[in-house]
């Protein structure tokens, strides 16, 4: 942290996120975790110890959602916006459909990060999807990982089987076990999990395998105590807004007025989306059921934004044709509202302010209920509520004692504890003046931030100087790439070594004093447990990169960490078992030993041929097979996905860490170095190389140099001035 203050950076990557008219209920992706993120980021802007916040989420150009879900970046205050990066496309897609997208996520936020010339000091995801996209940067920077699920794949997988649903369908729709397993992963990596309430950690983390390796934070979330003031008072806006106030409540008066035929009775207010979890029909029946609570109350239900039942997806058009079948049912015209649209920046706490003069009540009857936000918007108007008993309204009505708890199941349960509020005056009294009061004592956002930037401040501290175990030392291969612009990238067999060679030492320290400035990568045939036997052997020092399997794989540093962006990227249309069984019935080729193949590398010794390699390629293409096919020093063949190759993978990390092509400089000796040495890069092909590379010789960009191995590198280093360009000592 810089003394001007934290530098948070978090995510919530689903997309429909906008900080004005937030279009809650829009669909199963628009929750409460956006009114959240959002709230949460404004109130952490206004701290005094917080310099900037930024919300990264997926960028959207679709003609069925709003423009503002395009713009790259919606600036909110002087410290806090939203930043909007491209992934999967432009498309809108459902956040259970992301996951195969998430690496690519990743890259492009390594990407905003190194623009930015700025590393966060925190991250935080919100949600599976942006828990590993977070993990993964946590472990690239070296940064301290906050995560919070908002629900959780575990809890919800079990209710959906206890419902009947098929496990198979489950997971094809849904993803269940995936994200089950992402979860699993986020509990090993982070180091702080933020919960709403204490049920949240015994009963929903309580499930997972790694539940005890994090640290738990109860921080309830706070509420805008301004927008959701008591019902009575006039106008809870300035007098520039107060006409615009007024006339959107006598706007939903009127609106409720179309559905009631006696309109002013108390209303029985629910606001929800339209999913089965939420319970409505449970609510509907309570109410149809009872003629006596007909006669006391209107119900109005606030199901989701909606415009054409038959265009909702299947699960949400269920639950509203099964809400308007119940109202047949039951006969409840003139008695029940359901408004097709809702505005929740300014309607939303006029509906509960309109309810609340009314003495109603307020009805939360989810299956399961994670935290319960509308119950604390609600009580913080003066609204009495009945909240089901799991889990976040225990705490609520624990902390406010503004209402009543009820089993979901139990409409007669539900039923009563509703009559019970609006028949006796002195207890929607007592409930109503504690749910101000309460709200205002336990849940503000002012409150939340002062816990939460003292919990983070304290762990970064702890990263700041080093306190943490060296074991549990995160990767810190972002924070270097972040200040280094200049690369080598060398072959490793022939090039960097061979056989004895007096050049290599002077190379090696000519890398290493310059190391502040320069990157040092291997690209290498060989798979990685072969390379770094052979570079260990030598005594040569940890690349920042090494590209092995002909450009198959990617690791990282000392950690041997994994680019799995790379993997995700070179998977598509890769089809290994299809490829191995048209070659190995090739009479002219001997498949390698098992230690030289890796899952996006199959590798093949072939016997020379004048027309050995066309036939290979009409074999694999007549099958419709996408592939890259690798022939170096007249013997060994590799074949590769098509996305893959050693001068593929170095403009792959030329554009994920923003290093300049132009700054990379490229050694070879063979045919199987001649696409990564072509091209915008420098190239030095050293003295002892192939014949194969011989037509490279009047490029404009590769130096061929006189002296073999390593002794042509540092010839081609000098020829090119790369130390000098690059900032550093000769």
């Amino acid at each position: 942290m810089n003394h001007k203050g934290l530098y948070i950076q978090m995510f919530s990557i689903h997309g429909l996120i906008r900080s004005e008219n937030m279009e809650l209920g829009h669909d199963a992706d628009t929750g409460g975790q956006i009114k959240y993120v959002i709230e949460l980021g404004k109130a952490l802007s206004e701290h005094k110890d917080v310099q900037r916040v930024d919300l990264l989420t997926r960028l959207i150009s679709d003609k069925s959602c709003s423009d503002d879900y395009s713009r790259p970046i919606e600036t909110i205050n002087a410290k806090f916006r939203i930043v909007r990066l491209q992934c999967g496309g432009k498309k809108y897609i459902r956040k259970e459909l992301l996951w195969p997208f998430m690496d690519e996520y990743v890259d492009k936020t390594i990407k905003f990060i190194k623009n930015e010339r700025k590393i966060p000091d925190i991250i935080h995801g919100h949600y599976a999807d942006a828990g590993y996209v977070t993990k993964e940067l946590a472990r690239f920077f070296g940064l301290p990982f906050i995560y919070t699920g908002h629900s959780l794949g575990r809890s919800k997988k079990q209710r959906l089987l206890n419902e009947g649903q098929k496990e198979d369908e489950l997971n094809k729709k849904l993803k269940l076990d995936h994200r089950i397993s992402m979860e699993e992963q986020v509990l090993k990596s982070a180091d702080m999990i933020v919960t709403s309430t204490r049920q949240e950690v015994d009963e929903q983390y309580g499930l997972y395998r790694n539940k005890r390796l994090p640290t738990y934070h109860v921080i309830p979330p706070g509420i805008d105590i301004e927008k959701f003031c008591p019902y009575y008072h006039e106008t809870c806006s300035n007098d520039e807004q107060k006409e615009e106030s007024l006339f959107i409540r006598q706007s939903l008066i009127k609106e409720l007025h179309r559905f009631f035929r006696h309109p002013d009775k108390p209303i029985i207010l629910a606001l929800c989306r339209p999913d089965k979890r939420k319970n409505i029909e449970g609510l509907v029946k309570a109410y149809g059921e009872d003629y006596d609570l007909q006669a006391i109350a209107n119900l109005a239900v606030f199901a989701g934004i909606r415009k054409d039942i038959s265009q909702k997806e299947d699960s949400e058009r269920d639950v509203l044709t099964q809400m308007l079948l119940l109202i047949d049912k039951y006969n409840l015209y003139g008695k029940m509202a359901i408004p097709k649209k809702h505005d929740f920046e300014h309607e939303v706490p006029e509906l509960y302010r309109i309810a609340a003069k009314r003495n109603g009540v307020f009805v939360n009857s989810a299956l399961v209920e994670p935290f319960g936000l509308t119950l604390l918007e609600a009580l913080a108007c003066g609204l009495p509520v009945v909240a089901t008993n799991d889990g976040g309204p225990k705490d609520i009505i624990y902390n406010c004692q503004g209402g009543i708890l009820v089993d979901p199941k139990d409409t007669k349960a539900i039923a009563k504890a509703i009559k019970d509020i609006l028949v006796h005056p002195d207890k929607w009294n007592n409930f109503s003046k504690n749910g101000i009061m309460n709200t205002r004592k336990y849940y503000t956002w002012a409150s939340h931030v002062k816990t939460y930037v003292k919990k983070i401040k304290s762990l970064h501290r702890k990263y700041e100087t080093l306190e943490m175990d060296v074991n549990e030392q995160r990767l810190n291969i972002g924070k270097r790439f972040s200040n280094l612009h200049f690369f080598l990238i060398t072959d490793i067999d022939n090039t960097l070594l061979n056989g004895s060679d007096e050049n290599l030492d002077p190379l090696m320290k000519l890398l290493e004093d310059n190391k502040k400035n320069i990157g040092f990568g291997v690209a290498t045939g060989r798979v990685l447990k072969s390379a770094l036997d052979l570079l260990k052997a030598n005594n040569i020092m940890t690349p920042d990169i090494i590209i092995s399997g002909v450009g198959s794989e990617i690791t990282y540093g000392d950690s041997l960490y994994p680019d799995k962006g790379w993997e995700n990227h070179i998977s598509k249309n890769w089809n290994r078992d299809l490829i191995m069984s048209q070659l190995d019935k090739v009479e002219f080729l001997t498949k390698q030993p098992e230690n030289a193949q890796t899952p996006f590398k199959i590798s093949y010794n072939m016997v020379p041929g004048k027309d050995h390699l066309p036939k290979l390629h009409h074999l694999l293409t007549q099958k419709r097979l996408r592939y890259t096919l690798i022939y170096s020093h007249k013997k060994y063949l590799d074949i590769l996905p098509y996305r893959a190759s050693k001068g593929k993978a170095i403009r792959y990390l030329s554009y994920k860490w923003e290093i300049p092509l132009k700054n990379l400089l490229i050694c070879g000796d063979s045919g199987n170095d001649e696409e990564m040495l072509k091209g915008e890069p420098a190239g030095i092909v050293v003295g002892n190389y192939s014949s194969e590379l011989e037509p490279l010789r009047n490029m404009r960009n590769i130096y061929f140099a006189k002296k073999n191995a390593s002794g042509g590198i540092i010839e081609g280093i000098n020829h090119y001035k790369f130390i000098q360009k690059a900032g550093g000592t000769t």
